[in-house]
């Protein structure tokens, strides 16, 4: 996360920036890094909201279904995630073993990509890999911190150059944007919604039903139906991404 080498500056706006490191020369996207500064929220309050997985059913727009499958520790688990891809790409799914760690003021989750025999590949979304991906947050004060989205992610498929750009100059920032505002709604939210049911910071309160690692393998992309999306362009109907204003019930 902290790294200069080989990244490439692509985006730097209102306390925003992004770089990104091209791996291929037909430019498939392989790397991504977002920082935001977030002057007057709690390191302790983005955390929660990473973590919070019906609060992220309400502020992620892009979200097509996201469910917790069970843990393996106190603190790693394994989740399900599809999401929404700007059109006409085909929409994207995801299994990754997450693991989290507080460390004072700062905080880690990562996650990569594994094989849950009870979730194979869907018929109507393309499993995508993430080789590494996750959230440095960094406390710099009572309330405020900044976080660090780094992302390796094979979205299984050649994509188009319009992806890689749009990714870099319009995703990301918009993804953190509204992972701001997000942060800002989420006390008053948490008051409303079990406001003491925190598994992620009191391992006691977890339902989850414990999962065994000898269930589980690594994802391999090879193993994974390649997707050619090279040839396609980029649609009017962009599923409203042009609007930044996504309320959070």
């Amino acid at each position: 996360c902290n790294s200069d080498a080989g990244w490439s500056q692509t985006y730097n706006k209102s306390g925003i920036v992004v770089w990104i490191q091209i791996l291929e020369v037909e430019g498939s996207l392989h790397k991504i890094k977002c920082r935001m500064e977030c002057k007057d929220i709690a390191a302790e309050t983005l955390y929660d909201v990473l973590h919070d997985i019906e609060y992220r059913k309400k502020w992620d727009t892009n979200v097509i279904e996201t469910f917790d499958i069970g843990k393996l520790t106190v603190n790693s688990d394994v989740g399900y995630y599809a999401w929404k891809c700007p059109k006409p790409l085909k929409n994207r799914d995801v299994i990754t073993l997450r693991s989290w760690l507080p460390m004072g003021a700062d905080y880690i989750i990562m996650n990569y990509s594994v094989k849950h025999p009870k979730y194979p590949p869907r018929k109507d979304l393309v499993r995508a890999v993430s080789i590494q991906t996750g959230y440095l947050i960094q406390g710099r004060g009572v309330r405020s911190c900044s976080i660090t989205y780094l992302a390796q992610v094979d979205p299984k498929g050649s994509l188009p150059k319009w992806v890689v750009n749009k990714s870099s100059q319009f995703l990301a920032p918009k993804a953190m944007k509204k992972m701001y505002k997000a942060c800002l709604k989420y006390p008053d939210w948490k008051q409303k919604h079990n406001p003491h049911f925190k598994p992620w910071l009191f391992p006691e309160q977890s339902t989850l039903p414990t999962v065994a690692l000898s269930e589980l393998s690594i994802q391999h992309a090879d193993s994974l139906e390649n997707i050619d999306e090279s040839s396609l362009s980029e649609t009017k109907d962009d599923r409203g991404e042009g609007s930044d204003e996504d309320s959070v019930n």
